[in-house]
């Protein structure tokens, strides 16, 4: 780590939690612009996922099971 980066990571390690996920959050968007479609279909398919929840359509996952079920995938490999 070069000694501007040391500089930097210093600073942000000053930021409270909130702040240091914001800041991250904007650097990331320098590797991956966000694209406001993509985030409108995104946010489009979340709602009807709680609309269909909501109805009865679908059930409630815990998470403890989804998180069980992917370790168990990724031992396997």
């Amino acid at each position: 780590m070069n000694e501007q980066v040391k500089k930097l990571a210093d600073e942000a390690s000053k930021l409270s939690p909130n702040e240091r996920a914001e800041l991250i959050e904007g650097i990331l968007e320098t590797f991956n612009p966000i694209d406001p479609s993509i985030d409108a279909l995104w946010l489009a398919e979340a709602q009807d996922r709680v609309q269909a929840y909501q109805r009865g359509e679908i059930a409630a996952v815990d998470m403890d099971e989804v998180l069980e079920k992917h370790r168990l995938r990724l031992a396997a490999k």
